[in-house]
């Protein structure tokens, strides 16, 4: 438990210690947007010889995505929300920065990158649009196994059976030194979704 509470004091710190200015509000990638879902899970972070875990909140739309990276107990120590004016972090401390994207927030305050216009593709086990991967694998069922796309090498591990929704629930990002691995505990899809 103290591991735990250490853990969510050091991150804390590290979010607001690490924000920076932070550049000024731009546009969100182009492209079509993901289905809308709403999800929860567990994310753990290595990059450049540190590391960062929290359970995870993300609400996402095709205008808006939320997220809120949380302490074991559910404190919030981020919530980051993404539009099309930019995106802001609101700390623990209620200090609240900005940046053009999510991408450039989470690398400038957190010091990792979360690439979350492509994640949003790449939870529901699909390739991201507007570049070509450069490899994919699929099992005999036709779902992802593993993908390299825009930089980033993305296997998805666990996959339930149909009836329980078919969707991943264990997906690991690796670039570079950098690597994110992302359980999902529990899936809500909204309207549109297959």
């Amino acid at each position: 438990m103290i591991w735990f509470k250490s853990c969510a004091a050091l991150a804390a710190s590290a979010l607001v210690a690490a924000c920076a200015v932070l550049a000024p509000p731009g546009e969100r990638p182009a492209g079509p947007a993901a289905a809308p879902f709403d999800l929860i899970g567990r994310m753990a972070v290595t990059y450049d010889g540190r590391a960062f875990s929290s359970s995870v909140r993300w609400q996402h739309s095709a205008e808006r995505d939320e997220i809120w990276l949380l302490t074991p107990v559910g404190q919030t120590l981020a919530h980051i929300v993404g539009d099309a004016d930019g995106a802001t972090l609101t700390g623990a401390d209620q200090k609240q920065y900005r940046a053009g994207t999510v991408e450039s927030l989470t690398r400038q305050a957190l010091g990792w990158e979360l690439p979350l216009a492509r994640l949003s593709y790449w939870v529901r086990g699909e390739v991201a649009p507007g570049s070509a991967p450069a490899r994919a694998e699929r099992d005999d069922s036709g779902r992802l196994t593993f993908l390299d796309q825009d930089g980033r090498r993305i296997a998805f591990v666990n996959y339930p059976p149909a009836e329980h929704g078919g969707l991943p629930r264990r997906l690991e990002l690796t670039s570079g030194a950098h690597e994110i691995r992302l359980v999902i505990d529990g899936w809500r899809r909204g309207e549109g979704a297959p």
